[in-house]
C-alpha cells in the first residue's frame, strides 16, 4: 500500500515562498490522483489543489489560485506544492492525499477529503505578517 510523508514546512515571512513536497512508496503512486489539503486550528480541513496521474490537469482552489502550483514527478514518487507570495492566511497544517481510483483527469476536483483514501501525517507551515 502506498504510504505518503509530506516535508518542506516551515516559517516564512509574508510574500515568501515555500515548497512542499510529498514523498510516496509503493509502483501504484503513478496512476494515483494526487491533493493538497490543509486545516488552520478550529477550522475544517480544506482544500487546496489536485492533479491528475500524469500530470496533465489541475485544479485549484480558488484561495490559492496563481499563487501556488502543484506539480508531480512520477519517477521520484513525489508531489509537489510551489506556494509563492504566501498569506499570514495561509497558515496551516499541509497534507497531502492519494486518491486510488484511477481518473482520466481531474476537472473541479476531486476536493473533498472523503474522496481521498491515503493521507500523509502533515507539514506545518506558519506564515508571519
Amino acid at each position: 500500500q502506498v504510504q505518503l510523508q509530506e516535508s518542506g514546512g516551515g516559517l516564512v515571512q509574508a510574500g515568501g515562498s515555500l515548497r512542499l513536497s510529498c514523498a510516496a512508496s509503493g509502483r501504484a503512486f503513478r496512476t494515483y490522483t494526487m491533493g493538497w489539503f490543509r486545516q488552520a486550528p478550529g477550522k475544517e480541513r480544506e482544500f487546496v489543489a489536485v492533479i491528475s496521474w500524469n500530470g496533465g490537469s489541475t485544479y485549484y482552489a480558488d484561495s490559492v489560485k496563481g499563487r501556488f502550483t502543484i506539480s508531480r514527478d512520477n519517477a521520484k514518487n513525489t508531489v509537489y506544492l510551489q506556494m509563492n507570495s504566501l498569506k499570514p492566511e495561509d497558515t496551516a497544517s499541509y497534507y497531502c492525499a492519494a486518491d486510488s481510483k484511477f481518473r482520466v483527469v481531474v476537472s473541479k476536483g476531486p476536493r473533498l477529503a472523503y474522496e481521498y483514501d491515503l493521507w500523509g501525517q502533515g507539514t506545518q507551515v506558519t506564515v508571519s505578517s
